[in-house]
């Protein structure tokens, strides 16, 4: 990116471009990325001023809204997609929003051709969504029903594959692919078969299709029942007379007929054969001489003809025969009764491969041996070069049981995100189990409804922060097991807390021993070859977006995140490294051809929009958040529009322009205009934030680092001017940023009460030191830690109560730099800020809308959030007067202190 802060780069994201009529009012001046360097070509109003707008009442009362399900798209073209019902538009959220720009136009048109090329790619190999990423079926390691353990796993550059591990001493000739399609197919994916060994003095199974329970729930016993009896049951129980035609040969039909044109009575001359009509007459000629008979238990496959085109996935049969044929159950609970429970099992088998054993993959490659651990691996121990994936499959006894479903969330999200190795107080990598019994009800308590947790994925190098990924389907093992974490995610749901994780598919970890670089030998197997298969500046490596395998694996990771896990959504970590093959370093203005150049990877955003679409489709609860430093235009749009679906953006200008305020700008000096230029620029499903793990990692400080002086804060004394001061300014900044969100807030874990100290990941230059590596709790209880800690606390409280950043947009009435006062209404609440460091204020007049009375429901500069109180009770309720001012018919005179601020609620509306 280029070398100025971001939040002037971008002020204004794209997503989602609003109409004029529907405009969440931008403030003077404000420059939109599309709108920036082509402004004659995109024709949008801005119709928002900071100053007065006596059109801004008409959403004032407007009652909160909740997380809605994705709209229906009003119908602009003929095209559907099959199955979903609603109209395709590749350019319709250009067309809503009266955005025009031919070049971007015919852009989204041509993704959206490829779009459909890569769809019909993909169903021809995977049929339809939910087969394409339902890959952790079958790849990877498992027990089969027949006594044996399957493994799969994709690699089209080598030439030959087996498992080696404990079970087999490391042997790499015992157990490897069959010959031929039945161990390695045309795609490259290979198979392996692990048969359980038969104990001594046992007898092998009498079938060969015999099959076991090994889960003693689904155990329905040993019966003794054979295959002669189960057959003999289902003549007599299951199928119907005439159901059934028993043969004596597979032959006997195709005799019949022969018999019938060939034999000594059929046709011996053309004459004798004549014309043969055509299949319909025949077909009708044939029904003529069939006994109709309403009883019949033959089903009847009559195909109606409309006159319309043949369409296979519409073919209209006789209703009567569909429904009673759906009716009927499938006879498999005949051949359930043969299975064996799971007791039988162990008596007459050694397992092939046990629980916690551990194992790799071992591959010959046209350049020599290779042993990896498998991709599609659930549990990995990265120790050192010698990793391994370890086979994961406790008992019954042992195994997790899920108490809790998942969650119902109404309103905005109020995200705590965190890091579970940093979660302890000790100077030591945290567990799943720790963070479980400590951390959880301190989320729950401070008023948050979703955790969102980053570097759960499995990862070799534990000073990345979890971002340079090696095993994509497991759970970081630094931290617990599976089962530990599947815990964690069922006590947070029984909290009522949503559970989020970072994922991280915009690039990959470059370790060969452990990761998916060169797994199977070759350059260009998961990633691209060359230049474009590295990052610029990260070192990692980056996916082939447009191979329909590579596809599945990564649409096969989302979903098993969310199966296995019960993930309620993803945050998808650094789109622009993937979105452009610059990775996103590079000179970037906003200008509207900078999205649609021939930097922009068209096959990552059509990955992007298929993963949106299967998640969504598959799971309709799932929350999705887009991370984009360059706010790719539809990143909220639905797919159906030209959009990609996501359901939040997470707007990464608000920090930046809170650190660059902070580090560069008197306080005296800073603009109000500006400040509110980044908060409400669109703040559509938008998701703010003060600061996140980005601002106090990597040798960055946090904000109450920079605005605290730490070393008065140990004292814990409130009452010095300077520490005043300071968590003043703190709190209107949590607090105007939580306000102006859309919908979603995110805070990073020890910042809701001002932790002291940045985050710092042992590495080589802090000689691997855990001193910055944990968070400091005991400080919630001392001095002005505890203060700022109640603030937030009730700023989540308010909002779980009244909803308030769901109240729709905003009305900005006033903004004034000279006093640095920020006044705007959402909904029936006012909000105003006073950002003066020195000058209070005792008569205020501020415009409203609606006549009434507003009672003080919140105000920073209470005693029990560390302020000095001089709002007397008596000033709690305020009338507003007739007076005009910022463009209002109505004002109210408010008492500002300096360095503070207040929400007002509209208890009583006053009609003249």
């Amino acid at each position: 990116m280029a070398s100025c802060p971001l939040f002037l780069l971008a002020p204004q994201p794209p997503p989602p471009l609003v109409a004029a009529r529907h405009c969440r009012s931008p403030l003077a001046g404000s420059a939109h990325p599309l709108t920036s360097c082509r402004a004659p070509r995109l024709r949008r109003r801005q119709s928002f001023r900071c100053s007065s707008s006596p059109s801004s009442s008409s959403s004032s009362s407007s009652g909160p809204r909740e997380r809605s399900p994705r709209p229906r798209q009003r119908k602009q073209r003929t095209e559907q997609r099959p199955g979903s019902g609603s109209a395709v538009d590749p350019v319709g959220f250009l067309v809503k929003t009266g955005v025009s720009d031919r070049a971007f136009a015919q852009f989204l048109r041509d993704r959206h051709k490829a779009l459909k090329d890569r769809r019909w790619e993909l169903y021809s190999r995977f049929i339809d969504l939910k087969e394409g990423s339902s890959g952790y079926e079958l790849l990877g390691m498992h027990r089969h029903r027949q006594h044996r353990v399957d493994f799969m796993d994709w690699a089209p550059g080598a030439r030959y594959c087996s498992l080696i591990g404990d079970f087999n001493q490391w042997s790499a000739t015992e157990n490897c692919a069959r010959e031929g399609h039945l161990g390695h197919d045309d795609f490259g994916y290979w198979f392996v078969i692990l048969e359980d060994k038969l104990r001594e003095g046992q007898e092998p199974d009498e079938y060969f299709f015999q099959e076991y329970n090994y889960v003693d729930d689904y155990d329905k016993g040993d019966n003794g029942v054979d295959a002669k009896d189960l057959i003999r049951r289902m003549n007599e129980e299951y199928w119907e007379p005439g159901e059934v035609t028993s043969r004596k040969s597979r032959w006997e039909t195709v005799a019949k007929l022969y018999e019938q044109m060939f034999g000594p009575n059929g046709p011996q001359t053309e004459e004798e054969l004549g014309e043969i009509p055509d299949a319909e007459t025949r077909y009708k000629n044939w029904k003529a001489t069939q006994k109709d008979e309403s009883s019949s238990s033959s089903p009847s496959y009559d195909i109606i003809d409309t006159g319309q085109e043949f369409d296979i996935f519409n073919v209209v049969t006789d209703r009567a025969s569909f429904e009673k044929f759906q009716a009927k159950a499938t006879p498999l609970a005949y051949w359930v009764e043969m299975r064996k429970g799971r007791k039988a099992w162990i008596e007459k088998y050694v397992p092939a491969i046990s629980h916690k054993d551990k194992y790799r993959i071992y591959f010959n490659t046209p350049d020599g041996a290779l042993e990896r651990v498998p991709a599609w691996a659930t549990y990995v121990l990265p120790e050192g070069m010698q990793s391994y994936a370890v086979h994961w499959e406790p008992p019954p006894e042992e195994i997790y049981k899920w108490r809790f479903g998942r969650p119902k969330v109404k309103g905005s999200l109020r995200i705590y995100e965190c890091h579970v190795g940093i979660s302890g107080s000790e100077q030591k990598i945290s567990s799943f189990q720790e963070f479980t019994s400590n951390v959880l009800p301190h989320i729950k308590n401070a008023g948050y409804n979703a955790v969102q947790i980053i570097g759960v994925l499995e990862h070799k190098d534990y000073s990345s922060v979890g971002y340079k990924v090696t095993n994509y389907f497991a759970v970081s093992s630094r931290f617990g097991t599976p089962d530990d974490f599947k815990k964690l995610v069922d006590e947070a749901h029984g909290l009522g807390l949503l559970v989020l994780i970072d994922i991280v598919h915009s690039y990959a970890s470059a370790d060969e021993m452990v990761g998916l670089s060169l797994f199977d030998g070759s350059n260009d197997c998961y990633f691209h070859s060359g230049k474009r298969g590295h990052h610029k500046y990260w070192g990692t490596r980056m996916f082939k977006y447009d191979d329909v395998d590579v596809l599945h694996f990564l649409l096969s990771n989302l979903s098993w995140w969310v199966t296995e896990y019960k993930i309620d959504g993803f945050q998808f970590h650094s789109l622009s490294s993937m979105l452009y093959t610059h990775n996103g370093f590079s000179t970037f203005t906003g200008a509207i051809e900078e999205y649609c150049n021939q930097y922009v990877d068209k096959d990552a955003l059509i990955y992007l929009i298929l993963a949106n679409e299967m998640l969504h489709e598959l799971h309709p609860d799932i929350i999705t958040i887009a991370e984009d430093a360059t706010y790719y235009p539809g990143l909220c749009e639905p797919t159906t529009q030209g959009g990609l679906g996501f359901d939040y953006w997470a707007n990464l200008s608000i920090p930046e322009m809170w650190l660059w305020h902070l580090e560069n700008v008197p306080e005296r000096e800073w603009s109000m205009n500006k400040i509110m230029k980044v908060l409400i620029s669109s703040n559509h499903h938008m998701l703010s934030y003060v600061e996140n793990h980005n601002q106090s990692i990597s040798g960055r400080k946090s904000f109450a680092e920079i605005i605290l002086n730490t070393g008065m804060c140990s004292s814990g004394s409130v009452d010095d001017d300077l520490i005043f001061k300071a968590s003043s300014l703190l709190k209107i900044i949590k607090l105007i940023t939580f306000t102006t969100s859309g919908g979603a807030y995110l805070n990073f874990m020890g910042n809701e009460f001002a932790h002291p100290k940045r985050v710092e990941f042992p590495m080589s230059s802090n000689e691997y030191s855990f001193h910055l590596a944990c968070r400091q709790w005991e400080l919630l209880d001392k001095g002005v830690h505890k203060h700022i800690f109640n603030f937030d606390k009730d700023i989540m409280s308010l909002d779980e109560n009244e909803r308030v950043t769901s109240r729709g947009s905003l009305n900005v009435h006033h903004c004034d730099d000279t006093n640095m006062v920020i006044s705007f209404t959402r909904g029936p609440f006012l909000f105003v800020f006073n950002f003066n460091p020195e000058v209070p204020y005792q008569l205020y007049r501020v415009g409203v809308d609606e006549a009434g009375e507003y009672q003080l429901i919140l105000n920073t500069d209470e005693t029990k959030y560390g302020g000095r109180g001089e709002l007397k009770s008596s000033q709690y309720m305020k009338k507003t007067s007739d007076r005009r001012a910022d463009g209002c018919r109505n004002s109210l005179e408010l008492a500002l202190a300096s360095r503070s601020a207040q929400v007002y609620k509209l208890v009583r509306i006053l009609r003249i």
